[in-house]
């Protein structure tokens, strides 16, 4: 048999009841998810900033790198509004390595997906209850995202999930802002295909129930670059690229266009350190055009403790086991210039 089914799994309820939220921390949300949308909407003019670990992998380091962000929040908050990224979901190009904390809340033990679902709804609750700031997450999982649909205040659909009905018709329920990331070879079109779909009204099926959507309004595109039919890296980052997006935006019946900017991927070929060098260039280009200031809303930017990226047997406090992050003094000094530029 090709699929053994090994034990059911709780129901989102169940967990959720397991680990509920205190009236605090409903209150941060409900704050914070407010100024989000308000930024979106175009009535709050500072700059999101989606930041944190390509992949989350261990509570200790992800809260430790949090409570650095918060810190720091302080010091940008008229200007720069951050969202830390906890990914606890990690797409696989080949289905090999590591998943996620979902899969593997230990990275170095056999995958356990209950453990992994309690561990990644524990550390989002952490992060919210310990910071004051609430999170992103990518929904790799359409199924999974009601585990979390109560904490997370961002979601990114990821490059190989954009053109996929379940994920644009899931994120048409969500109630706060959702990424759609141009695919992998790039294409504008499927891109914002996906937000019409997700800015839409939906019946369909969900988790064995008959679910009607309204809409979501805060559906906006996400640029990370693309692979071209050779297998080499193209960015669209640049001020044309985001001129084209704009433009292609006016011609399709959406409201609140926007656009995240992802600074790593096929934007920098996943060298790490350009991401310095690609945030400073949006900045230029949004601060050098009047429709592009109001287009883009934000950047998104992999970083943790430690540069670069190691394997998980390595067991470097704060070092990313997925793809290579920026560390913390750099993105320290990043935010900083960040803040400063901004007009």
């Amino acid at each position: 048999m090709g699929m053994i089914f090994n034990r059911k799994l709780p129901i989102p309820k169940e967990i959720k009841e397991m680990y509920p939220l205190s009236e605090k921390v409903i209150k941060v949300k409900e704050d914070r998810d407010k100024q989000i949308r308000d930024i979106f909407d175009g009535k709050d003019d500072r700059f999101i900033l989606v930041i944190g670990p390509c992949s989350a992998d261990k509570e200790e380091p992800v809260l430790d790198y949090t409570s650095r962000l918060a810190r720091i929040q302080e010091e940008v908050k008229d200007k720069v509004f951050i969202i830390p990224r906890i990914y606890t979901n990690k797409p696989r190009t080949t289905g090999e390595g590591y998943k996620g904390m979902v899969h593997q809340p230990d990275p170095t033990k056999k995958e356990d997906m209950l453990e992994g679902i309690i561990a990644v709804r524990r550390l989002h609750l952490k992060a919210i209850e310990e910071t004051g700031l609430v999170c992103a997450d990518e929904m790799l999982y359409p199924e999974n995202y009601r585990y979390l649909s109560d904490l997370l205040s961002y979601v990114a659909i990821g490059a190989r999930s954009v053109e996929d009905q379940q994920h644009r018709l899931t994120a048409s329920g969500m109630d706060i802002p959702c990424g759609m990331k141009n695919p992998t070879a790039g294409d504008y079109t499927v891109m914002l295909n996906s937000i019409i779909a997700a800015q839409s009204q939906h019946t369909f099926l969900y988790r064995g129930w008959e679910v009607n959507t309204t809409g979501n309004p805060h559906a906006h595109a996400i640029l990370r670059g693309y692979v071209n039919k050779h297998g080499n890296t193209v960015p669209n980052y640049h001020y044309e690229d985001l001129n084209l997006l704009f433009e292609m935006y006016q011609k399709k019946n959406l409201v609140n266009p926007s656009v995240i900017v992802d600074c790593n991927h096929s934007n920098s070929g996943k060298k790490y350190e350009e991401q310095i060098r690609i945030a400073k260039e949006v900045l230029y280009s949004k601060n050098h055009n009047s429709d592009l200031n109001k287009f883009v809303k934000g950047l998104m930017i992999e970083s943790y403790i430690e540069d670069g990226a190691q394997k998980p047997e390595e067991g470097v406090y704060g070092k990313s086991i997925t793809d290579p992050c920026l560390g913390w003094q750099k993105t320290e000094k990043l935010i900083l210039d960040i803040a400063d530029s901004l007009r």
